[in-house]
């Protein structure tokens, strides 16, 4: 993993756009269906929009059908950080980049085989690196 990505909050608005702050660093979440890699299926690892590391590849990519980006593993244990999450009246399982913290969105217990998980991933929170 690389070194802990640690900013102030005036710092992170001064390297991501507002859309990326309200949702990586306020816990928002993105529209539905808008996200850039919903539908997404180049092959290539998925990065964390706030400092770059890598979260999933391509080959644990799935269509859910949700309206976000879906996964059924991330690209290695240690680099997403699961937290209980009682906001809006639901319990959920937050999932955040453990390098920098930033909020990438929620697994559930739906997904496909091998993992039946469901990591469900803002697009805003994302960056891509292409293997081709």
């Amino acid at each position: 993993m690389a070194d802990k990505v640690e900013r102030t909050e005036e710092e992170w608005k001064e390297v991501l756009s507002p859309e990326q702050c309200r949702v990586l660093r306020e816990k928002g979440t993105e529209r539905a269906f808008s996200g850039e890699y919903n539908m997404h299926f180049e092959k290539g690892v998925y990065t964390c929009a706030g400092c770059g590391e890598e979260l999933f590849a391509s080959d644990s990519k799935f269509d859910s059908h949700c309206g976000w980006p879906s996964f059924y593993q991330g690209i290695d244990n240690g680099k997403i950080i699961e937290k209980l999450d009682k906001s809006y009246g639901m319990i959920r399982t937050e999932i955040l980049c453990a390098n920098c913290g930033g909020h990438l969105g929620h697994v559930f217990n739906d997904g496909p085989q091998p993992t039946g998980l469901r990591y469900c991933v803002n697009s805003v929170s994302l960056g891509f690196r292409s293997e081709g």
